[in-house]
């Protein structure tokens, strides 16, 4: 199953970026890295489940799917 919402099609995003101030350190910054929607197992109405993102979840999206 890919990493994707079945209701929005919410998918992973790259991310990150790091200050001025970190890049005038020694430190050896890593800037850029996936973030991964957060997915739950949600139980739809008819009582089958789905993977569905978190933020479907609190919208109740996932009680209207047929």
């Amino acid at each position: 199953m890919a990493k994707t919402c079945t209701i929005c099609k919410r998918g992973s995003i790259m991310a990150g970026g790091y200050s001025n101030r970190v890049r005038a350190t020694k430190f050896n910054p890593t800037g850029i890295v996936r973030k991964q929607v957060n997915l739950q197992w949600a139980t739809l109405k008819d009582g089958s489940r789905m993977k569905v993102c978190t933020r479907c979840i609190k919208g109740k999206k996932h009680l209207e799917v047929k």
